[in-house]
């Protein structure tokens, strides 16, 4: 989380103690575990540490759309003390560690912090801005578009708290999840993907995604990371 908040601004040693006390006390999430359930009534906010989430929504013919990845640092219902239900639900896709931070102690942290506000309402215009970004996906690009693009996203995401290597990152996310999330069929993930490996701009092995051509995949898709900003840009 700290990370997170720094590439949007500055932060105190101060801050930065008082934000590592209140994800003092983590939770362990297994993968393919619900970590908050749609329809529930929010009682805090919660913040991933380790691994990769989703948010996603089940339609009653038991399909599901998945609707953002949660990478280290992201907050999930950080507004949820304006609803009385949730309208979606949160779940592990890979082992995760999480930390639950109550509506109460989030109001004392901004009353006492008020130099994070902005800070986090910034991190919150960019979930907003990710959202659009995944209606042009669904809307407008192609299938190898949307895949490509995607793959770029979560590069940019996962190196701004440090946790891609070399334009390679841990994708936990299965076939089944790229189709939920991108609209597509598994059977057109699949092929996608065998194009993009063929094109020579994507390697995966074991779960791990390796970007083999950066700029590559970013003509192809049309990736522009400035939704994503300040933060590093794409391309070498």
């Amino acid at each position: 989380m700290i990370r997170r908040l720094e590439h949007f601004g500055a932060l105190t040693a101060e801050d930065r103690a008082i934000l590592s006390e209140f994800c003092a006390d983590p939770f362990a999430v297994g993968a393919r575990t619900e970590i908050a359930q749609d329809g529930a009534r929010p009682t805090g906010a919660f913040v991933l540490l380790d691994g990769m989430a989703c948010r996603s929504k089940l339609r009653a013919d038991g399909t599901r759309q998945i609707l953002a990845y949660l990478v280290p640092g992201d907050f999930c219902d950080l507004d949820g003390a304006l609803l009385d239900r949730r309208d979606h639900a949160i779940a592990a896709l890979s082992s995760c560690r999480v930390a639950r931070i109550g509506f109460d102690a989030i109001r004392d942290l901004t009353a006492a912090r008020s130099a994070l506000i902005p800070l986090m309402r910034r991190a919150s215009l960019v979930d907003d801005a990710i959202l659009r970004e995944w209606l042009i996906n669904l809307g407008s690009r192609s299938a190898i578009e949307r895949i490509a693009h995607l793959f770029l996203e979560l590069l940019m995401r996962l190196r701004a708290v440090g946790l891609a290597r070399a334009d390679g990152y841990d994708l936990p996310a299965s076939q089944v999840d790229l189709a939920d999330s991108t609209g597509l069929s598994t059977v057109h993930v699949n092929r996608t993907l065998q194009e993009l490996k063929r094109r020579g701009l994507i390697e995966m092995r074991s779960r791990i995604l390796q970007i083999r051509n950066v700029p590559g995949l970013t003509s192809l898709s049309g990736f522009d990371p400035r939704y994503l900003a300040p933060g590093p840009t794409v391309g070498r």
